[in-house]
């Protein structure tokens, strides 16, 4: 039996510097990504395409719902494996390749670089092992057509 879960946002688009989009110069890329009962995200396109860098770009929002979707399945298969994680950062990075002819592009890979802290020693290999394992399950992963990979750095905390 299949479960649904909807996931509803708003964006809002803030860009109307006037004279709406009546030349591709004279607007802003500013908009607002929403949903009830968060704080909006101040989001834009990305610079190349006349974006504002102080603002979140949808290429970026995606490559962190990876690496988001990544972090939480590993913590989860962790927990349930016996490996004891301290800390987790992920330096993770999208990369978009450009149809020169047409003027489209698509994310075509990220790479995960998760830098992780054990307590054990012993659940080191254990650990590295189970990044291995989250592709099937994370739902954002099972959910686009790019490859994902990760180059994981597994440390142990010291005593």
């Amino acid at each position: 039996m299949a479960v649904a879960h909807t996931y509803d946002v708003t964006v809002e688009w803030t860009g109307n510097l006037g004279s709406g989009t009546d030349g591709y110069r004279s607007f802003s890329r500013d908009h607002e990504v929403l949903a009830d009962g968060k704080a909006g995200i101040a989001a834009s396109s990305d610079p190349a395409f006349r974006g504002d860098p102080a603002r979140w770009n949808p290429e970026e929002l995606l490559v962190a719902s990876v690496a988001q979707c990544h972090m939480l399945w590993y913590l989860h298969l962790c927990a349930v494996g016996g490996v004891t994680v301290l800390d987790y950062e992920d330096h993770a990075r999208g990369t978009m390749t450009m149809d020169t002819s047409g003027g489209g592009g698509q994310i075509s890979g990220v790479v995960l670089r998760p830098e992780v802290t054990v307590a054990d020693a012993s659940t080191v290999e254990k650990a590295r092992a189970l990044h291995g394992e989250v592709h099937a399950v994370c739902f954002i992963a099972r959910s686009v057509n790019f490859p994902i990979t990760h180059a994981p750095v597994i440390r142990v905390a010291e005593d």
